[in-house]
């Protein structure tokens, strides 16, 4: 009989969360490889560079891939055959390894889980709890699937509940236009058919943890229907010129992977669920012979990519910004900022509505009159950094906000990534303002553009607080210019035109 030690399955669960926080799944780097080797659009092609370098930053120094480094997502299958040698449940000892994962001294991992999640929504401070799906199966042995997923890719997470004779390809090329950029493309589609709500969902998580194979499938041909409906769903979706971040080229998913389950004869329940570009999943085993044995990384996994030359992008001084020089950025133009720029994400913007609402001052020392703001949680920084991975959060989520904040705090324009809505975009040309995108899934690259870093806002908000970080050549993308314009409508458009 195996038995399997207290500390040694907990301390696997907190080797894994570590491992993951800075290696890429080497499946997907060379997906992702490739796909930059074939994409033809300028800016999409930068983005996945930045993704990649990023990449290979991060696992040489051990530092997260993003910034949100996570909700725990933890898959277990227990074999029967199994004994404890354990006092702690098996869900609460998963959480103690979560909470050793993310307070690590030596990479301390941004905790993003609240309680009350309807009310105060309290950081519980270490990520706990995760989320937790246990099967007991045949067998002497505990697998576990470990991932982290980020709060931008599992917002895009939809359900429905079709008619068995609705075509559900055409019923996924109409949602993934209307998850927009916010999931971080490209990355993969994972999507449960059958069963009931729950248990799609739960199958269409399970299939993101399988490895990026659809370019053998497509050599050898398609097995089944399933895996006709994997090729189908990969080639549509890729040919709406979605592209990576939204900005327009020829990939969009890396892979497509579905899972399905005997269903009621009266409906067909779909779950579909985006995994982004810092995709983050490791399987191991427990035999009772210690803690889990993960694999090494082949340095060698890495292509080689060139990150575009700065000459290229225009230079912009952020401590002589006006709004004279905003209106004459474009759409898709190249910026590098230089100067003094302050932070914010939703917590903070809904102090300062509450604050501008009930007629009172800001906090003193926060002055947004001619900045930019960068919609950023960072991680803790260690060893002498200034700032830990600062990649940027899902602009769309302060839409809500932005007319407030551009027309009662002198803001000249915003840094996220994704689109922005109607009324955003409306607020932005109204105010004679821009919003700007800084790649997700290049959070440690980002990091290095920053040179000073302070909390001057909401401290107890932890890393929603209000930052002032002063950056040297931080690379952006004007996503929407002080005209209207936004480069998330117009470079989808044009590369839908060049597809064949």
């Amino acid at each position: 009989m195996t038995v399997i030690r207290q500390d040694d399955f907990i301390d696997s669960i907190a080797d894994a969360l570590q491992y993951i926080s800075y290696f890429h799944p080497p499946d997907f780097i060379r997906a992702l490889g490739e796909a930059y080797r074939r994409e033809r659009s300028p800016a999409a092609r930068d983005a996945m560079a930045q993704i990649l370098v990023n990449s290979r930053m991060c696992a040489e120094g051990r530092r997260p891939i993003c910034q949100d480094t996570g909700l725990v997502v933890v898959f277990l299958k227990v074999g029967m055959d199994v004994r404890w040698d354990a006092r702690m449940g098996v869900a609460a000892m998963v959480d103690e390894g979560v909470r050793r994962a993310y307070r690590d001294m030596d990479n301390p991992l941004r905790a993003s889980m609240v309680s009350d999640p309807a009310g105060a929504r309290r950081n519980t401070g270490d990520n706990s709890p995760a989320i937790v799906h246990m099967e007991v199966v045949p067998g002497d042995r505990v697998e576990a699937v470990v991932a982290a997923k980020g709060g931008g890719s599992e917002n895009k997470a939809v359900f429905a509940t079709l008619n068995p004779s609705d075509d559900i390809v055409e019923w996924v090329l109409e949602r993934v236009p209307e998850m927009g950029a916010g999931w971080c493309p490209p990355g993969m589609l994972g999507i449960g058919i059958g069963g009931s709500a729950e248990k799609a969902m739960i199958l269409a998580k399970e299939a993101l943890m399988e490895p990026i194979d659809i370019h053998e499938l497509k050599e050898r041909g398609p097995r089944g229907r399933i895996e006709e409906l994997r090729v189908a769903i990969h080639d549509r979706v890729n040919a709406l010129g979605i592209g990576a971040q939204g900005l327009g080229g020829l990939t969009t998913v890396l892979d497509v992977k579905i899972r399905d389950y005997p269903c009621h004869a009266a409906s067909l329940p779909v779950a579909l669920i985006p995994n982004c570009a810092a995709t983050r999943h490791i399987h191991f085993t427990l035999d009772g012979q210690g803690p889990a044995r993960l694999p090494p990384v082949d340095p060698g996994v890495w292509p080689e990519v060139h990150l575009e030359p700065p000459g290229t992008a225009r230079r912009v001084d952020l401590d002589r910004l006006t709004r004279e020089q905003v209106s004459e950025w474009r759409a898709g133009e190249r910026l590098l900022l230089s100067g003094t720029l302050l932070t914010g994400r939703d917590a903070a913007h809904k102090r300062i509505a509450d604050l501008l609402g009930r007629g009172e001052p800001l906090p003193e020392g926060l002055d947004f009159t001619g900045r930019l703001i960068y919609y950023v949680g960072p991680v803790d920084p260690v060893a002498g950094e200034v700032v830990g991975p600062a990649g940027p959060t899902t602009a769309t989520r302060m839409d809500r906000f932005t007319d407030l904040m551009l027309g009662r705090t002198g803001l000249l324009g915003m840094i996220g990534k994704a689109e922005r809505g109607p009324a955003a975009i409306e607020a932005i040309r109204a105010h004679g303002a821009v919003s700007l995108v800084a790649i997700g899934g290049a959070a440690y690259l980002v990091s290095k553009a920053i040179t000073s870093a302070r909390v001057v806002a909401f401290a107890e908000l932890g890393m929603e607080a209000v930052y002032e970080f002063r950056v040297q050549d931080m690379p952006v993308t004007v996503a929407v210019d002080s005209n209207g314009r936004s480069v998330h409508a117009t470079g989808p458009e044009a590369w839908r035109r060049n597809l064949p």
